[in-house]
């Protein structure tokens, strides 16, 4: 995977970026009083930092502030208001070590703070185009609805779609995938569920970065 083309290819598609609407019905927490709670406080409440967790969110959250740093106005600021409805899946600080791992083409796993390096230096406007890419604005999606979305398509906050995988764990337990526009490498799958559950935006822990653009 060629870095400059990684990015170059990721950037050019974020020029026409939008924030679209999910077709999915109402809200799947509709009922009953929905909190304002926004998924940029729920990141930035894990005050460790980069540390040896694979599964929390440190790479994550300094990509989106490292953004609104530098760009304030851009869409990625939607994680900041929690009266917006949205769902957000999250790659956790593993599946950014991997894709780093790619990316530099190394042999081993970097840190996390080596992670952040490497997709920090793809440039911000790829950060951001990736960013987008895993956010879908306009509904709030529960583990719940998510299990019946099979074959869905969502419109994400970089105007292109993702498709929901619902497949069944050996024998009996349902499993959720996203298929994205990468058809060489595996689809990220679901590992967390509910994260700020109870308000308008909610997260979905996933195991792999979704790749807006399809890479060798």
């Amino acid at each position: 995977m060629n870095i400059a083309r990684l990015a170059t290819r990721i950037a050019a598609g974020a020029t026409a970026t939008v924030l679209a609407s999910v077709a999915l019905g109402a809200p799947a927490q509709a009922h009953g009083k929905v909190g304002t709670k926004s998924l940029a406080a729920v990141l930035t409440a894990d005050k460790s930092g980069f540390d040896r967790n694979t599964k929390d969110f440190d790479v994550l959250t300094a990509a989106v502030l490292a953004v609104l740093q530098a760009k304030p106005a851009s869409p990625v600021k939607v994680l900041t208001d929690g009266t917006v409805a949205l769902t957000a899946f999250v790659p956790n600080d593993g599946a950014f070590r991997q894709l780093a791992k790619e990316v530099s083409k190394s042999k081993r796993l970097p840190s996390e703070k080596s992670a952040f390096s490497t997709v920090a230096g793809l440039g911000i406007n790829t950060v951001e185009a990736v960013l987008l890419y895993h956010v879908v604005p306009g509904a709030t999606i529960d583990r719940k609805a998510a299990l019946k979305a099979d074959g869905a398509k969502l419109t994400t906050a970089a105007g292109s779609t993702i498709t929901v995988d619902v497949y069944k764990h050996w024998w009996k337990f349902k499993k959720v995938a996203l298929i994205d526009a990468d058809r060489s490498d595996r689809n990220p799958r679901v590992v967390a569920f509910d994260i700020n559950k109870g308000n308008k935006q909610i997260a979905h822990g996933i195991d792999a970065v979704l790749r807006p653009v399809d890479l060798p």
